[in-house]
C-alpha cells in the first residue's frame, strides 16, 4: 500500500501535505517501552488488534452518503483512492522510489525478510529451512540470501515454486507431497546432517510448525512461526524435548520490523540494488480487475499483484 498525504489533522507534524508514506496495521507510537526498546517492533499503547475502528479512539471517521458508519480495517483501509490513518501507523518514505515497488513493504515482503532479518538474526554460513515457497517465504529467503545464509531449503508442494526461489536465493527444494515413508523433517534432518539452523514456517498450519521444529538443529536451532493459522489453534510439543534439545520457537509479527526505521532502510537497499524487489512483481492490474489479482493468487499463479487505482 502506497499513499501521498492529501491533508493532516491537529498536532500531527511528522507528515505533511503532499509527503509519500506507506501505511502499516503495526503502530509506532514512539513513546511507550515496547515502542523505545530494540527487543520487539510491538506497540504497548496502540497493541495490534483486528478490529473496524481508528487505534488511538477506537472510533470510525468514514461515512457513507447517507451518514452511515463504515468501519476500518486494521488500521489502514487499503484498497481505497483516500483514507484515514492514525501518524502512528504511516511511515514517511522517499519519494524517488517506485510506487509499484514500495507498496510492497507496507506487509508481506517487509514481514517475510524482516524474519530472516530482525527475528531470527540469521548468520553467514547458515542452513535455512522455509516452509511455504508463497510471496512471504520467498521473501525469507530474499532476506536469508542477504544475510548470507550457504544453504536455503524450500518445502512446498508446487514444484513449480522452486523456479521462484531460485531468483531468491533458494538452493535446495523439498516437494512435501512427494516424501514416501518420510517426513518432511526427516529429509531435511537427512539431508542438512542434523537439522537446519533456521526453520521458517509460512503457510499457517500448526502441523507444519511442528515439521520445522522437528527438523530445527538441537542446541541452537530457531523456529519461526511466520504464517497465520486459525484464531485457537493449538501447537503440542514435548515438554520434555523442548527441555533438553535448546531449541527456540518463536514468532514474527511484521518479521520484527519497526516500520518507522526500518521500511526506510529496506527501501534504501533496493535503490542500492542490493534487495529485490521487482522479482516478487508478477502481475500490475487496474482497481476494476481485482477479483481477477485475487483469483491469480488463490491459483498460484502470482507471488504480488499491484493494484493500481490510477494509471
Amino acid at each position: 500500500m502506497h499513499r501521498v498525504v492529501e491533508s493532516v489533522g491537529e498536532d500531527v507534524d511528522e507528515v505533511s501535505e503532499g509527503d509519500v508514506v506507506i501505511p502499516t496495521f503495526m503502530s509506532v507510537c514512539g513513546e511507550c517501552a515496547d515502542c523505545i526498546s530494540k527487543k520487539s517492533n510491538l506497540c504497548s499503547k496502540y497493541p495490534f488488534k483486528i478490529c473496524p475502528w481508528m487505534p488511538r479512539y477506537e472510533t470510525s471517521r468514514f461515512t457513507d452518503l447517507k451518514g452511515q458508519v463504515l468501519y476500518h480495517f486494521i488500521f489502514v483501509s487499503s484498497f481505497s483512492e483516500y483514507t484515514v490513518v492514525d501518524v502512528c501507523n504511516v511511515t514517511k518514505i522517499d519519494p524517488a522510489v517506485p510506487p509499484n515497488r514500495a507498496c510492497l513493504l507496507s506487509c508481506g515482503i517487509s514481514t517475510g525478510f524482516g524474519a530472516a532479518w530482525k527475528t531470527a538474526e540469521v548468520e553467514k554460513g547458515s542452513t535455512v529451512a522455509i516452509f511455504g515457497l508463497g510471496s512471504i517465504g520467498l521473501a525469507v529467503a530474499e532476506g536469508a540470501r542477504l544475510c548470507g545464509a550457504a544453504r536455503i531449503i524450500g518445502v512446498d508442494i508446487n514444484p513449480n515454486k522452486f523456479e521462484f526461489g531460485k531468483k531468491f536465493g533458494v538452493t535446495d527444494f523439498v516437494n512435501a507431497a512427494n516424501c514416501g515413508s518420510k517426513s518432511v523433517s526427516q529429509v531435511i534432518n537427512e539431508m542438512s546432517g542434523g537439522g537446519a539452523d533456521y526453520c521458517f514456517e509460512c503457510v499457517g498450519l500448526a502441523s507444519l510448525v511442528h515439521e520445522a521444529y522437528a527438523c530445527c538443529r538441537k542446541g541452537w536451532g530457531k523456529t519461526i512461526v511466520v504464517g497465520v493459522d486459525k484464531p485457537g489453534s493449538k501447537l503440542s510439543l514435548s515438554s520434555f524435548e523442548v527441555l533438553h534439545s535448546g531449541k527456540k520457537l518463536m514468532g514474527s509479527l511484521f518479521g520484527g520490523l519497526k516500520a518507522k526505521t526500518d521500511i526506510p532502510i529496506l527501501l534504501a537497499r533496493y535503490m542500492n540494488k542490493e534487495l529485490q524487489l521487482d522479482e516478487f512483481v508478477t502481475h500490475e492490474l487496474q482497481f476494476e480487475d481485482i477479483n481477477k489479482a485475487f483469483d491469480l493468487l488463490i491459483e498460484g499463479e502470482c507471488l504480488r499483484c499491484v493494484i493500481w487505482m490510477q494509471k
